[in-house]
This record gives C-alpha cells, sequence and structure tokens, in this order.
C-alpha cells in the first residue's frame, strides 16, 4: 500500500488561529455528535462495555427545546 505525500502548497490550508468562542458558536449552531467506548478489562478479558453518545446543540427560537413544557425539577407535567 502506498502512502501519499503531504500535498502541494497550493492545496494545503492556510494556518488561521480561530478564538474558541467562534469555534464554540460554530459547533453549538449545527450541533455536535460525540459517541465514544469505554472498556474496562482485565487480562484481554473485556469485563465492562460502555458505549456513549451525546447530542450537543443550541437553543434557539428556530430550534426550539423539545422538553419546553416541561420542569425536571417538578417531575414533568404532573401535579404536586
Amino acid at each position: 500500500m502506498i502512502t501519499p505525500g503531504p500535498p502541494p502548497p497550493a492545496e494545503r490550508l492556510p494556518q488561521r488561529q480561530v478564538a474558541l468562542i467562534d469555534l464554540l458558536d460554530r459547533l453549538l449552531s449545527g450541533g455536535v455528535v460525540l459517541t465514544g467506548d469505554v472498556v474496562l478489562s482485565i487480562a484481554d478479558i473485556d469485563l465492562v462495555r460502555v458505549s456513549l453518545r451525546a447530542l450537543i446543540a443550541s437553543i434557539s427560537a428556530q430550534n426550539p427545546s423539545p422538553w419546553a413544557g416541561t420542569s425536571p425539577l417538578r417531575g414533568g407535567d404532573h401535579d404536586g
């Protein structure tokens, strides 16, 4: 298998600095999906496997919260 070398200078992306707040704004405006797996093993024997999945997105007028009518402190829409 042949590994390609670095791209020619004309195809390289220019290096530029991006502020952290600008990066977070771009990520949250479109949403981010994070996935990962954690495996605990001893002597090459898998004991525990945990799959992690998270969706991170901003809430706005165009993208409302699916839980707008509920409150986790009250336990949802129940009276009490």
